[in-house]
């Protein structure tokens, strides 16, 4: 089964079967039979037999006193293809939001994971409503204590909403563009500013270069907004969610950006 030059053939094999991946799935949370196959899988008893038999010849699944065990390699196999799947499907999902979008910023590990975000929301604007993207956020920022953000551009709101959040105890720490910190800092109070800093409530650190990513985490929530191919932020649409995984990954970003392009 694991040879380099049937890789193609493996992948075929089973995503280009949804009889195959529905058995290899229920072997994986249990072993079985095919009649405990059939039943668990509403399919028919000849489709299950004939599928089985491939998967055995393939060594994908081997049978022990007449049931059924998933290969230990082949579950690893197994879940990497479920993996990649899920994040197509998330990617289909979303696909105004991820096409034609600048990812440059995005690290490896962002796109692998990319299936932890299976739990957000897309936020888009509409003619109605054409500030919804910026007030859902303004909403986050405002109840929230704690915050660590990459603003790529200057909002006019910005600098009240972090020292509303200073003047609350809670604490900031922003990316920004070098051309930009002193326009965002500079209304906030002095005191309060020279404060938050002294005591490491408040983190600013400058970028040389343009940023193409807007992210926040706000407390438990994360939002994350992109630019487009043609340098333009889109306001339409962002990705919110306040599941631990969306977080998580939020985060693991946060830090990805931090490392790789903070003067």
């Amino acid at each position: 089964m694991y040879v380099n030059n049937g890789i193609d053939n493996e992948i075929r094999f089973l995503a280009q079967s949804e009889i195959r991946m529905k058995i290899l799935s229920e072997l994986n949370k249990c072993p079985d039979n095919v009649k405990g196959l059939v039943k668990s899988t509403k399919i028919t008893y000849s489709s299950v037999s004939s599928n089985i038999t491939k998967l055995e010849e393939n060594n994908y699944i081997k049978k022990v006193d007449g049931i059924y065990y998933v290969d230990p390699m082949a579950k690893i196999y197994f879940k990497t293809l479920i993996d990649f799947k899920k994040s197509i499907e998330i990617i289909k999902n979303y696909n105004s939001f991820w096409d034609k979008h600048n990812l440059k910023l995005m690290s490896l590990d962002s796109m692998r994971n990319i299936n932890d975000l299976k739990n957000c929301k897309l936020i888009e604007t509409t003619p109605i409503d054409i500030y919804k993207t910026h007030n859902t956020i303004k909403k986050q920022l405002v109840k929230s204590k704690n915050v660590k953000a990459i603003f790529p551009y200057l909002h006019p709101e910005y600098p009240k909403l972090i020292e509303g959040i200073l003047k609350n105890n809670g604490s900031v720490e922003l990316i920004l563009p070098k051309g930009i910190v002193k326009a965002i800092l500079t209304p906030i109070d002095e005191r309060l500013k020279r404060d938050a800093t002294g005591r490491g409530k408040l983190k600013v650190y400058p970028v040389r270069d343009d940023l193409n990513l807007y992210l926040t985490l706000c407390d438990d929530t994360m939002s994350l907004g992109l630019f487009k191919n043609d340098g333009s932020f889109d306001q339409n649409r962002i990705l919110i969610s306040d599941d631990k995984k969306s977080y998580a990954w939020a985060e693991d970003l946060f830090k990805h950006v931090k490392h790789k392009v903070v003067l």
